[in-house]
């Protein structure tokens, strides 16, 4: 008896009878406004008795049936009249109590909950803090839920114990599978907000062909001809004009695309992410500012003239179609669109690359720095052979060799013959040459762009440093692509016209790579290829699973922002299309580069030695040596490479203790299976797929998909505003060819350089566009969380990942101290800041909210 009291006293045990729990979620609101509506709405039925209930199921104790676990009688939440809604949106705490009776529940594993509200509210968490003969029980929940007769099955929530599913208790396995059959749908219909359904379709729906022919844009995957990565299935309706064209949703609906609703951005992700789009120039405008700036036609006519965009901003032409414009837009998004000095000017914040030295980033240093240290750091690669040769077919594109002959480069070598430079490991290519040839023609006559393919050669200083030897310029032959490349080769100068001809040629050179960097190394390598995990993830491993938990912080708004991205941005006629070189053919483009995307490629030592900058070294702390030892980004992701390996194999060796476990894990083996044959459906039968028959290969294929979704897209995407906010420095499209001696453009490049340049390069309506897009992506929002940080502190019971977790927290702490020291010496490490000054923080782990250039968020969030 005294026994019993002790333990009762302990436990927090009511006589038996009752077991306390506080919920935490946020009641439905719009941005950062409370729902008035529903909050109204849901009080009154609440006092009319349809409250929010909640039943919990033992794992330990079975139900009448023997079948399931028992469940307890209904609780409900308290006090949700008298609990206030914030005026801001927030989290609210309310106190649930249930029944008990210990003999016969045992421990609950899992709970239902019934909202019988008008409105979803999102729930955070439940805790039950005194269970007795057990103490706390977790249950991490972060889900929106909708009033009961929105769904089809029960909703269920699970304490945070993660168990494999040979190890969950028997009595909750059929709650497991159910609730992975609910998140898989049926595969039909138009799916609304509240459904939870993860699908697969093809990219169909880019294109409107509706609106008119040139809005038709052709179906990515599921075909040899265009294969592409999978998105997440919205269910409209085809187009009329053609049935395998998926229909688009109006512009000004674009945020109520759908997505399951737990991936949408949370409250305060939306409202930054709203401000921010406001600024930009939004592509509902853009015909009417369009209309605007061709009626009065303004070029950048100097450099100065670009600055002002930074410095004083542009002031935008005033008239009645101008009028016309500002009277359509409401106030708020007119302060945000325009600068609030009711000038009608468009400003914006000067990019890190002119802060420092306003003219340094036309440097041939800085130039081959960016290759190394810049937004595009995945592309260079070590030259093997020389001249460079092409692996385009020559029955199609006849002969593509490169036509740089020794004598252009080998007065630049530091005194050693070619052969010499290509055998110690010397020279290094920029090689853009064979993706964009076969389309060169193409968007020289169909579209405004006026391109070319092109190779740029580089020499590997005694400081570390990258010396550019050559640029190679090659358009298709006159006469046909059979008869190969028309090329030509310029050479490094700084005096008169040729200097001028010496900057174009590094601008068309650019031009390339930013294309590519915003079509691949961006939306193609990270973007794209990553949806298809959050699909099978959801689709096939529970809640419950440990490669769940272990993943899912990775996947964290990733489709919402690629959905938006379908709906304003990669679309025909949208926002990418007007300021990328490639103009129509961008999203085309990127899916003939897909096909020779290699997942085990994506692992940045394979990746470093793909491209021959490192070697396999087992003596280097990475296993690889670099061939370019100041390689910011390949020496930083090395480290943060290693950091995430380290934690995912203490992870997976926690759960998985040999690989017979990995095997058997019907769940795992499901996931990885619909992974190859539907996420990425048609690379199906690559032989590289790792084939998930070991724990190495799970941990492989974890810190490939966690390097993906956090660095390798942090790498590519947050230096944007940095270096490409100055447009001249990154131009994203070309609209005249070099100019010819003798020509009238020739003799203009003598007299007035800058304004040829500027004329060539992005006019400046893309310019704004461009800058005021990037400006928005290179952002990070208030609530990101970065690599090594969870949003709960309790996201799973387990204390050894618990412990791994935090020790992988200390290491990424340790590589921002020796990030911190390397940019401190400028003397050893010259391209970490070099000429511009722009220290290398693109994979700095942590960040402040805003433009920052630095921080690893956890996932592809924007």
């Amino acid at each position: 008896m005294i026994l019993n009291k002790i333990v009762d006293s302990i436990t927090g045990k009511d006589d038996g009878e009752k077991v306390k729990g506080t919920v935490v979620l946020m009641k439905k609101n719009v941005l950062d406004f409370t729902d008035v509506t529903a909050s109204i709405v849901d009080g009154a039925l609440e006092f009319l008795g349809r409250r929010v209930s909640f039943q919990l199921i033992s794992n330990s104790v079975h139900d009448a049936n023997g079948l399931e676990g028992k469940l307890s009688n209904p609780a409900y939440l308290e006090n949700w009249i008298t609990n206030i809604t914030p005026v801001v949106a927030g989290e609210s705490t309310f106190s649930v109590t249930f029944d008990w009776d210990d003999d016969e529940f045992g421990v609950p594993g899992a709970f239902i909950i019934k909202n019988l509200h008008f409105s979803e509210f999102f729930l955070k968490s439940l805790t039950l803090e005194h269970v007795p003969n057990h103490g706390k029980v977790h249950f991490v929940c972060n889900s929106w839920v909708y009033p009961a007769s929105k769904y089809k099955s029960d909703r269920i929530f699970f304490a945070n114990q993660a168990y494999l599913p040979s190890e969950t208790p028997e009595l909750l396995r059929k709650y497991r599978e159910n609730e992975l059959v609910a998140l898989r749908g049926d595969g039909t219909g138009k799916l609304e907000e509240w459904d939870r359904v993860y699908d697969y379709a093809y990219y169909n729906d880019l294109g409107d062909p509706d609106k008119g022919q040139e809005y038709a844009r052709p179906v990515l995957g599921g075909s040899s001809q265009y294969p592409y990565p999978r998105r997440g299935r919205t269910g409209r309706k085809p187009t009329k004009t053609d049935p395998n064209t998926e229909s688009r949703i109006p512009l000004l609906m674009s945020l109520d695309i759908y997505v399951p609703r737990d991936e949408r951005f949370g409250h305060v992700k939306m409202s930054d992410f709203l401000t921010f789009a406001l600024k930009s120039i939004s592509q509902l405008l853009l015909p009417e500012f369009k209309a605007l700036f061709d009626s009065t036609p303004n070029e950048f006519d100097s450099f100065a003239d670009v600055l002002k965009i930074y410095e004083g901003g542009i002031k935008l032409p005033q008239g009645p179609l101008f009028k016309a414009i500002v009277d359509a837009i409401p106030l708020e998004i007119l302060k945000q669109l325009l600068s609030t000095d009711g000038e009608g000017l468009l400003k914006y914040p000067t990019p890190q690359v002119i802060q420092e030295d306003k003219s340094a980033w036309r440097t041939d240093e800085e130039f081959g720095r960016e290759m190394l240290a810049g937004i595009n750091p995945v592309i260079i690669s070590r030259l093997q052979e020389f001249p460079p040769k092409s692996k385009l077919d020559p029955k199609i594109y006849g002969n593509q060799t490169s036509t740089i002959t020794r004598e252009q480069i080998e007065d630049k070598l530091d005194g050693l013959t070619v052969d010499e430079a290509v055998k110690t490991n010397r020279l290094f290519i920029l090689n853009h040459h064979d993706i964009l040839m076969p389309y060169v023609r193409r968007i020289n006559t169909t579209t405004n762009t006026k391109m070319y393919a092109t190779r740029t050669l580089l020499f590997l200083q005694d400081d570390g440093t990258l010396k550019p030897l050559a640029i190679e310029l090659s358009l298709p032959h006159p006469d046909g692509d059979q008869f190969g490349a028309v090329s030509e080769v310029f050479t490094p100068s700084d005096q008169g016209v040729e200097g001028s001809i010496w900057q174009l040629a590094k601008a068309y050179a650019a031009v390339n790579d930013s294309g590519v960097h915003q079509l691949v190394s961006h939306w193609l390598n990270t973007h794209t290829v990553i949806e298809p995990f959050v699909i099978a993830t959801n689709r096939q491993l529970s809640v419950l699973h440990p490669i769940h938990k272990l993943l899912l912080p990775h996947f964290r708004d990733t489709m919402n922002i690629n959905a938006l991205a379908r709906q304003i941005l990669i679309n025909g006629g949208g926002l990418l299309e007007l300021t990328v070189f490639p103009a129509k053919y961008s999203m085309e483009l990127s899916s003939v580069i897909y096909k020779d995307w290699i997942f085990p490629e994506q692992a940045l030592p394979a990746d470093l030695i793909k491209r021959g900058v490192a070697v396999e070294d087992s003596n280097s702390p990475h296993g690889v040596r670099l061939l370019i030892q100041d390689y910011p980004y390949a020496v930083d992701g090395l480290e943060i490479w290693s950091a995430i390996k380290s934690w995912v194999t203490e992870y997976c060796n926690y759960y998985y203790k040999s690989d017979d476990a990995v095997q058997k894990d019907a769940e795992l083996q499901a996931w990885w299976k619909e992974l190859r044959e539907e996420g990425h459906g048609d690379k199906k039968d690559e032989p590289w797929w790792p084939k998930m028959q070991s724990v190495q290969e799970l941990i492989d294929s974890c810190t490939i998909t966690i390097w993906i979704a956090s660095a390798l897209h942090a790498a590519v995407n947050f230096g944007q505003y940095p270096y490409a906010g100055y447009l001249p420095n990154r131009p994203t499209l070309s609209r005249k060819f070099m100019p010819e001696p003798g020509s009238a453009e020739y003799e203009e490049l003598k007299r007035n350089p800058d304004n040829v340049f500027l004329k060539t390069i992005t006019p400046q309506l893309q310019t704004l566009v461009g800058i005021s897009l990037i400006e928005l992506l290179s952002r990070h929002a208030s609530d990101t969380l970065y690599l090594g940080q969870r949003d709960s502190p309790e996201w799973t019971k387990d204390q050894e990942p618990l412990s791994a977790f935090e020790r992988f927290g200390k290491k990424l702490g340790e590589i921002e101290d020796r990030i911190i020291q390397m940019n401190g010496d400028n003397q050893k490490w010259k391209n970490r800041s070099g000429p511009v000054k722009v220290p290398y923080t693109l994979l700095f782990p942590t960040s402040e909210e805003g433009l920052t250039g630095k921080g690893i968020p956890n996932s592809v969030s924007i």
